[in-house]
């Protein structure tokens, strides 16, 4: 029996195939190409759009989501879940549908906005906000638009934390504004289910606008003035403060010390005054003499001694500063008026041994 049957136009020896050789065996795959041709060899376009919806249908399926992004899926529009980084399996569309968000992207809003302070002053402040993706769904779906609602979120935190503040505050001391900030409109974005997540936000400047610049600067220069009025007063306080108070110190231990004695001194005069009432009550007349020449020598001990020569000069003999007391109140004599006169004695006094005496009157003692 021949190996090529007549009419196959396979008539060489190399060309010989047996029918397990051609996969037309009970295991091979020439069953399943052969229907393949069989449904696509005619030709008919149904075919091909067939095999292109499969196609489709198997590539919508399937959905790769990377690190940094989260997949939200819809079934009907309506929200499902949401698919980690990986490869996920969903129902084809228009069943499922797959929005990819990229929720390790940090976004920025940069603004430059003129604020109203407390203390009634215009300031121009820029403003730095820092932003991520914290909940897809919300993002998507919570708001109408997240980032707007972000921007004039922003805005709004911004301009109410520097209206509570004074000017000196907000160009001295930006970074608690910032931080207070920060924290009011992560609270008003959660409140309004934005799904944003504020990473950060910063006041980097705050400058007067360009029309009151000038004003503003006369304004910095004085409060500079007064800053450095202040530290010197501050200096000098610090400086004068103790040595008055050494000075306090001192004047009150003298005038302490002057009490004690003014209160010893009346003690032991009352003393004294009890024992002359006791001494005048046992002898009256020689109290009273005593009492007067006690002080008719006070007296005189207190007074200027004037002795007069005869030449009709003064002799000024002036007295210890502590025997003149507070009671003499005649005013001194000028010296040129006071020069001591000398008495010449007499051959007879200076032979008899007495003292010569003036000539004239002696004055008496004042």
């Amino acid at each position: 029996m021949p190996w090529n049957p007549p009419g196959s136009g396979n008539s060489g020896d190399g060309e010989r195939r047996t029918p397990r050789a051609r996969g037309n065996g009970p295991g091979g795959i020439g069953p399943i190409i052969d229907r393949l041709r069989g449904l696509f060899g005619g030709g008919s376009p149904l075919r091909w759009v067939a095999l292109a919806a499969v196609l489709f249908l198997l590539f919508s399926s399937f959905v790769l989501v990377t690190e940094q992004e989260r997949g939200v899926v819809l079934r009907f529009g309506q929200f499902s879940r949401v698919l980690q980084p990986g490869p996920h399996f969903k129902l084809p569309w228009p069943i499922e549908r797959a929005i990819k968000v990229n929720a390790e992207q940090i976004n920025t809003f940069n603004d430059n906005v003129p604020v109203l302070t407390r203390d009634e002053n215009i300031v121009q402040v820029e403003i730095n906000v820092q932003y991520r993706v914290s909940d897809p769904r919300l993002f998507l779906f919570g708001t109408r638009d997240a980032r707007q609602v972000l921007e004039q979120a922003a805005l709004s935190v911004v301009r109410e934390q520097v209206g509570r503040s004074s000017l000196d505050t907000v160009l001295g001391a930006r970074q608690a504004l910032a931080a207070a900030a920060q924290s009011q409109l992560q609270r008003s974005l959660d409140a309004y289910g934005a799904g944003l997540a504020v990473t950060e936000l910063s006041l980097p400047n705050a400058r007067p606008p360009e029309e009151v610049k000038p004003a503003f600067d006369d304004v910095n220069s004085a409060q500079q003035d007064k800053d450095r009025l202040i530290s010197e007063a501050q200096a000098y306080a610090a400086k004068v403060v103790p040595e008055a108070r050494g000075e306090a110190a001192r004047t009150r231990t003298v005038a302490d010390g002057y009490r004690t004695a003014m209160i010893a001194r009346a003690t032991g005069d009352a003393q004294r005054f009890n024992a002359l009432v006791e001494q005048y009550k046992q002898a009256p007349e020689v109290t009273r003499k005593r009492l007067w020449l006690d002080a008719v020598q006070q007296i005189l001990a207190g007074n200027r001694t004037i002795v007069g020569a005869d030449s009709r000069q003064l002799l000024y003999v002036p007295m210890p500063a502590g025997a003149r007391g507070a009671s003499s109140t005649a005013p001194a004599l000028p010296l040129e008026r006071l020069a001591p006169a000398i008495a010449t004695p007499d051959e007879n006094d200076v032979r008899s041994g007495r003292t010569p005496r003036p000539a004239g009157r002696e004055e008496p003692s004042r």
